[in-house]
C-alpha cells in the first residue's frame, strides 16, 4: 500500500521497552519494535523517534524520592539515552541506518542535537532518535517529541500505548466503565484532561494543527497500519 504520510515521529515510552519486566529493557520487545520501524522506513516513510526512560527511572525511584525535581529530571534524560542506544543497535542488526541525537552532548555516543542536521538524515533516509527529551529539566518527553515533530515538520505523531487501544475517558484498567474515543480534538483532550500526553505537548500541537495517533503498541501491524492509511485507535486533531 502507497503511505499516508511522507514523515512521522514515534513517540514511544519508557514502558514500551520493558515487555513484561518490572523495569529495564526487554531486548525481544526492542527487536520487535525495531523491526515494526524498518517496515515502515523500507516504505520510504522517513521515521524519527522520541524514546522516554520511565523503564530504567522505575527501577531508581527509590533512589530519587526526595531529590531536587531538576537533577531528577537530569536523571530521567540520561535513561532514554541508554533506551535510544538499546533501540539503535536493534535496528542496525536488522540492517537500518540510524542516527542518535542528543540534547545533552554526549558525543561519545550520539551526536548532539542540531536541526538542520537531522533534517537531512531524514532526507537520506536514516532513522533518527532522538535523546534526552529537551534537554531542560521540567519538560516531558511528550513534550520534547511534540517539539521535535514540529521542527522536523513531521506529519503526524503516532504515540505509542501499552495495553490500550487509544485514549479512554478513563483509565480502561481501572475504570470498566470506560469509553473508547475515536476521534476528539486537541482542546477537548485538554479540558478533558484526557491521557494522551501532557498539556505543554498538547497545546503545542494545538497551536500547529498537528494530529496525533494513538494506538496499541502491542499490535505489530499498528504502526504500519497507520502508516498506509488506515484508521487505527485514536486520533487527537483540529
Amino acid at each position: 500500500m502507497t503511505p499516508s504520510f511522507k514523515r512521522i515521529l514515534l513517540k514511544l515510552s519508557g514502558e514500551a521497552l520493558m515487555g513484561d519486566l518490572p523495569y529495564g529493557a526487554d531486548p525481544a520487545r526492542i527487536a520487535s519494535i525495531a523491526e515494526q520501524v524498518k517496515t515502515v522506513a523500507d516504505r520510504g516513510v522517513e521515521v524519527a523517534i522520541v524514546v522516554g526512560g520511565g523503564n530504567i527511572y522505575r527501577g531508581m525511584a527509590g533512589a530519587a524520592a526526595g531529590m531536587d525535581r531538576a537533577t531528577g529530571d537530569y536523571m530521567g534524560m540520561l535513561a532514554t539515552v541508554l533506551n535510544a542506544l538499546a533501540l539503535q543497535d536493534a535496528l542496525e542488526k536488522i540492517g537500518a541506518v540510524t542516527r542518535v541525537q542528543s540534547a545533552i552532548e554526549i558525543s561519545e555516543v550520539a551526536e548532539p542535537y542540531i536541526r538542520r542536521r537531522a533534517m537531512r538524515h531524514l532526507e537520506h533516509g536514516r532513522i533518527v532518535i532522538f535523546a534526552a527529551g529537551t534537554g531542560n529539566p521540567f519538560f516531558t518527553t511528550d513534550t520534547a517529541a511534540a517539539l521535535r515533530a514540529l521542527e522536523m515538520h513531521a506529519e503526524a505523531i503516532l504515540m505509542a500505548k501499552n495495553g490500550v487501544e487509544g485514549v479512554y475517558t478513563a483509565d480502561p484498567r481501572k475504570d470498566p466503565d470506560a469509553k473508547f474515543i475515536e476521534t476528539i480534538t486537541h482542546r477537548a483532550a485538554i479540558e478533558q484532561r484526557l491521557a494522551v500526553m501532557d498539556s505543554t505537548a498538547l497545546s503545542l500541537c494545538m497551536d500547529n494543527n498537528l494530529p496525533i495517533h494513538v494506538f496499541n503498541m502491542d499490535d505489530e501491524r499498528n504502526i504500519d497500519r497507520i502508516v498506509c492509511g488506515e484508521r487505527v485507535g485514536t486520533v487527537v486533531g483540529t
